[in-house]
Order: C-alpha cells, then sequence, then structure tokens
C-alpha cells in the first residue's frame, strides 16, 4: 500500500566516495566581519555549495553562505528535528549539536528511535549514513543549530511498519514544539495520519522542509504526486536540487506549482558515521541546505512563523532562466539575500508597529486646548 516506505528511498541517489583530509582553497576575509569564521568553510565536510563568492565573479553556484553569516546575529535556539536514518552521536563534526528532549536529562538521550528493529529508544544510531549527512549538512549551514535526531527507517521492516514509525517521529516533533522539521523521506502515496499532523504543525507555525523526491517527473501532475511535498501546506518548503552547472539534477522531480525552489544537490559533501565524511546526490541533500538558512533565519528572528520564513525563502531566490519553469520561485537557495530580505522584513514591520505606537501615545497624551492627531507616514 503505502510504497515509498518498502525501500530506502530517502530523496536520494546513493553514491558514497569518501573524503581525505583535504580542505578547499581558503580565502582571505576580515574575519571580525562575520558572525561565523570563513575559515569554518575550509573544512573536511564542505564543498562547492558552500564555497565563498569571489568579488566580481559573474556565477556562482553555491548559496551565497558567506554574505548571510555576515548578516547574522544569533538570538535564539533554533531546535531542527531530522527524521531520518539516525546520527552518529560520537561523530566530532555533529558531537555538540545533540539536542536532549524536554524532560531528559542524560546525555545519551540525543533523541528518539522510532523504528521498528530499534534496541533502544533513546538512542537513535545511524548505520546508514543518510541521517548523518544530512545532519551535517544543516550544521555546516548553521553551525550553531541544535539538532533533535528523530529515526524512522528500519531496512527489514515492512512499508507500513515504517510509515507507522514516520508518523510517530512526526508526532514527537510536533509535540515537541520544534522550530523546523527536516523531512527528507517522501513518496507516491499521501497518508490521512501523517497529513493530520502536518496540518498541526502548520496550525502552530513549525516549518516543514520537504525533499521533492528523484523520479525525474513533474510533481504538479497528479499521477506524479510526491508526499509529503504535494500536500500543498503553507508551512511546507519543498526542495528540488540543482548541480554545479545550476542546472536540475538529472534524476531530481520539479514542478512550477508544487515545488519551491531549487539548493544544491550534486556530490554533496558532508559527515558519514565512523567519523567519515563523503558525498551523497539528490535532493535529501538541497532540502538540508535549506533547512539550515531557515534555521539561521529563525536563531536570528525568532518570532517569525513558517509562513513568514517559506515567503523570505523563496522571494530571495537566485533567479535562474532554466529554473523558471521548474519551480515557484524560478530560482535557486541564495542564503545571503535570504538573510538581506529578513532583515527588511523585520525593520519594516518594527517601523511601521513604532509609528503606531507614536501615534497612540500622541493622541492619547492631556493637553489644554485642542488635541491634534499626528499622522506618520
Amino acid at each position: 500500500m503505502h510504497k515509498r516506505y518498502s525501500r530506502i528511498l530517502l530523496a536520494h541517489t546513493i553514491a558514497l566516495v569518501f573524503y581525505s583530509l583535504t580542505s578547499i582553497t581558503s580565502y582571505s576575509f576580515a574575519k571580525s566581519n562575520y558572525f561565523y569564521s570563513p575559515d569554518l568553510l575550509n573544512s573536511r565536510y564542505t564543498g562547492w555549495a558552500l564555497e565563498a563568492q569571489i568579488e566580481g565573479e559573474k556565477h556562482n553556484p553555491s548559496i551565497n553562505l558567506l554574505s548571510a553569516w555576515k548578516r547574522f546575529k544569533k538570538r535564539g535556539k533554533t531546535v531542527v528535528a531530522v527524521i531520518d536514518t539516525g546520527i552518529d552521536n560520537s561523530h566530532p563534526f555533529l558531537i555538540n549539536n545533540l539536542y536532549i528532549s524536554k524532560g531528559r536529562s542524560n546525555n545519551n538521550n540525543y533523541g528518539r528511535d522510532f523504528s521498528k528493529g530499534r534496541s533502544s529508544i533513546y538512542r537513535p544510531t545511524d548505520r546508514h549514513g543518510h541521517g548523518t549527512h544530512i545532519s551535517g549538512i544543516i550544521k555546516s549551514v548553521f553551525p550553531d543549530v541544535d539538532i533533535l535526531t528523530l529515526k524512522y527507517y528500519d531496512a527489514k521492516a515492512s512499508g507500513q511498519d515504517n510509515l507507522s514509525s514516520t508518523i510517530k517521529a512526526l508526532r514527537y516533533a510536533v509535540d515537541q514544539n520544534v522550530d523546523i522539521i527536516n523531512y527528507s523521506g517522501g513518496g507516491p502515496e499521501p497518508a490521512d495520519d501523517e497529513l493530520k499532523i502536518l496540518k498541526e504543525a502548520e496550525r502552530k507555525g513549525i516549518l516543514v522542509v520537504a525533499a521533492a523526491g528523484n523520479e525525474k517527473s513533474n510533481i504538479d501532475h497528479q499521477k506524479n504526486a510526491y508526499y509529503p511535498a504535494s500536500y500543498g501546506l503553507s508551512n511546507i518548503i519543498t526542495v528540488t536540487a540543482h548541480d554545479r552547472k545550476t542546472q536540475l539534477l538529472a534524476s531530481a522531480n520539479y514542478g512550477k506549482i508544487q515545488v519551491d525552489i531549487f539548493a544544491p544537490g550534486d556530490r554533496i559533501k558532508s559527515s558519514l558515521p565512523y567519523r567519515r565524511a563523503g558525498y551523497l546526490t539528490g535532493t535529501s541533500q538541497s532540502t538540508a541546505f535549506v533547512t539550515g538558512v531557515s534555521a539561521l533565519i529563525k536563531s536570528k528572528y525568532p518570532h517569525l512563523k513558517a509562513q513568514q520564513i517559506k515567503k523570505i525563502i523563496t522571494k530571495s531566490a537566485y533567479r535562474e532562466v532554466s529554473m523558471m519553469s521548474k519551480c515557484r520561485s524560478g530560482g535557486r537557495l541564495d542564503a545571503g539575500k535570504a538573510l538581506e530580505l529578513a532583515d527588511r522584513l523585520v525593520a519594516g514591520v518594527d517601523s511601521r508597529q513604532d509609528s503606531k505606537a507614536a501615534i497612540r501615545e500622541l493622541a492619547t497624551k492631556k493637553r489644554k486646548g485642542k488635541i491634534i492627531y499626528h499622522r506618520s507616514n
């Protein structure tokens, strides 16, 4: 019945290439201008998607992360639930980002394992690698992110069991009132219980970042629908993948209506179990980049709701001719422009609120004679 959980889809194609300690080319920047040092981009866990844009460079396929870091200022904790294959909790790149659920105090309780064959509900270990890889991408974009690991997948379980595990993981994430849910799984059939929980997340203002999938299909057509991306809820950002040439990844789904934005997804370098690093390809990886940038925005402006962050992400997209017929925004993720737009949006709201407050104050002041109302344009 629920075919999407009968195998390890997870919206990606596996292409493991274990990576050495060689770092990317370094660039010179004034470190004091950045919340996070640009040196963080010179690690074994980053690649072309995070490369710095050079002044005067006409076309760079990266997400323009350094521009975002220059604007970033951490004001709040951001908890991202990663519903996936688990995590390597001893990985040096991720060990300081593990979020302990509310009501738990033991450092070993860094998430939940809802998979059928679990050995402990409190230790969602990762033997597959996908969850660790996704978590590494999110952390690369936002080094201070708090990751709540929720494991659903069991290779030996039936499709129905894995679906049940997914729904339990979603339920837990919403009950924990996380800020963002990274959901890199999916498939062609909807599930009522899944939709019900996602609607609750929508009401609570929880952002869900979902992969568009990798069937080379236009998911605007009902016969090619891919869930949860195709539920069409206001709190879901659906992400597809582009390669280094900013072209649609050959395996990726697309859709002018159902897909919101592109992000890097070709041979993405990130963390893998057993303290390793390597490459994976697919819309799962693209999803993680959007989650990371969304978490930056949420941390800087904790009061923003899912729909506002979604608007910021899509309206700030770097438009590409090749993408205009493939997704709603017509472009790809631009972290720098997203933070810039968030700043402008919040500044505009604050300015309007200040003006309204000033009007109320002037109108209510007790003065002799006639009350004069001042209007601010």
